[in-house]
């Protein structure tokens, strides 16, 4: 009965812990200094970046005519204009191109997570994500130029530009969706099957409106890759100053196009539009980013 008592004592009493050594402490401090070292060393050069293009672009869009004009009927060297067309543009081939790629790449995850995890084809697809990855963007267009053009003996238009970032944004989203599907708890899954619920059934109603919110945040961050390539509109879409509403026909503007074509103008006015298009570039990708979190929040599993 005494072993017993002392046992228990032994238990209740918290255990005492020897005061941390020197050599501890130091090499505590020392990788505590290297972490926000490594932090600096990452973030001076975006905040660099971002103030350089906002003082050098920030007077440009504050001129209204920036958002409501296009360039057409302008010289090269002639001050003024807008970019209401390449916004346009660009807008047009990054929402096609979502709404060609966010089935593909949802449909695809859900098949690698749900149904075919072990798969040889699950694998196969697995490995052809992998690659489609790392694929470089003008490797993506020259792809589509050869068969979209040479081979099918379309035109180049903002609709091929659409084509060429599905390939660089379908991957991108098979991941992201991916792995908010497998953070969805399995015990949601079971307990729907346990009440005779199909896994079809289960998919739609449980597991993706648990994951809904990773998901849209994944799509936001590939669509603000996708809109700042430069590679695909300039082998796919011949740059117009004016707007065009066909994306099946003629050239269309965007604002990378538009970077591209005045990098050769050295007057002001060709620096004013290159600075001017990046922060307006950079601020709809935020307002993109911006957007998402919002929905994703409102879109979230309540807690009660």
């Amino acid at each position: 009965m005494t072993t017993e008592t002392a046992d228990l004592n032994r238990l209740a009493t918290p255990p005492t812990f020897q005061s941390v050594s020197g050599a501890r402490k130091f090499k505590n401090g020392f990788a505590t200094v290297l972490v926000y070292l490594a932090f600096a060393v990452a973030i001076v050069p975006l905040v660099w970046v971002l103030w350089t293009v906002v003082q050098r672009g920030l007077p440009v869009v504050l001129d209204l005519d920036w958002w409501q004009k296009s360039l057409s009927g302008l010289l090269s060297r002639q001050e003024g204009g807008g970019v209401y067309h390449a916004i346009y543009g660009t807008l047009v081939q990054a929402l096609v191109c979502g709404l060609i790629s966010v089935p593909i790449g949802l449909f695809v995850a859900i098949y690698l997570v749900e149904y075919g995890s072990r798969s040889r084809l699950a694998k196969a697809t697995t490995f052809m994500v992998d690659i489609l990855t790392g694929v470089p963007s003008i490797v993506a267009a020259l792809f589509v130029y050869t068969l979209w053009i040479t081979t099918f003996g379309f035109g180049r238009s903002g609709f091929a530009v659409s084509l060429a970032l599905v390939l660089l944004m379908v991957p991108v989203i098979v991941r992201t969706t991916e792995e908010m599907l497998k953070i969805v708890p399995d015990e949601l899954r079971e307990a729907s099957y346990a009440l005779g619920i199909p896994k079809w059934k289960t998919i739609v109603k449980i597991v993706i409106p648990t994951a809904l919110s990773g998901i849209l945040t994944g799509v936001m961050l590939a669509l603000a890759r996708v809109m700042g390539e430069t590679a695909p509109v300039l082998v796919l879409a011949a740059y117009a100053p004016f707007i065009n509403y066909n994306l099946f026909d003629g050239p269309m503007a965007s604002l990378p196009l538009l970077m591209a074509s005045e990098r050769n103008n050295p007057t002001q006015a060709g620096f004013d539009r290159i600075w001017g298009a990046a922060i307006t570039l950079v601020l709809i990708i935020t307002l993109f980013n911006l957007l998402a979190t919002v929905i994703s929040r409102w879109l979230a599993p309540k807690t009660k």
